[in-house]
């Protein structure tokens, strides 16, 4: 990890202001070496119209821990990430409390990261496994 845990856990809370980061209420709770966790709530904010977490809401908690996981492995002054990929199984249903997302790196390249992503309850029951391509691409004056 480039950044320090800390470090870390401020640049996403700065990056997800006034973004989809925080109108789902994620929060940025841990960082190690090759991970990222986060936590989101489960009320009607993201549920679908049968009152469970929406699959769209639990791709976006993935995508955006993902994402955010690769800043762990780049300079954010010269390089940019993108998800270029993301799919999703949704294993089990949750109407109210909180999730926590947890991305692991597989593949660290110099192009390419690959993330495995887990969303769990807070009894760590497997919610959704979600697996995440980004692309690192060099950051160019706007």
């Amino acid at each position: 990890m480039i950044i320090p845990k800390d470090e870390m856990l401020k640049l996403c809370a700065d990056y997800s202001k006034n973004t989809l980061m925080e109108t789902l209420e994620i929060e940025y709770i841990d960082a190690g070496d090759d991970f990222l966790t986060a936590k989101m709530p489960v009320n009607p904010r993201v549920h679908q119209p049968m009152g469970l977490l929406h699959g769209g809401a639990s791709v976006a908690l993935a995508e955006s821990v993902g994402s955010a996981a690769s800043l762990m492995f780049i300079n954010p002054e010269k390089q940019e990430v993108r998800g270029i990929e993301i799919s999703a199984n949704h294993v089990r249903a949750k109407r109210e409390g909180i999730v926590f997302c947890t991305a692991k790196i597989i593949h660290k390249g110099a192009s390419i990261h690959l993330w495995e992503i887990k969303i769990v309850d807070e009894q760590d029951r497997l919610i959704s496994m979600c697996k995440l391509t980004n692309m690192v691409l060099s950051r160019k004056e706007r």
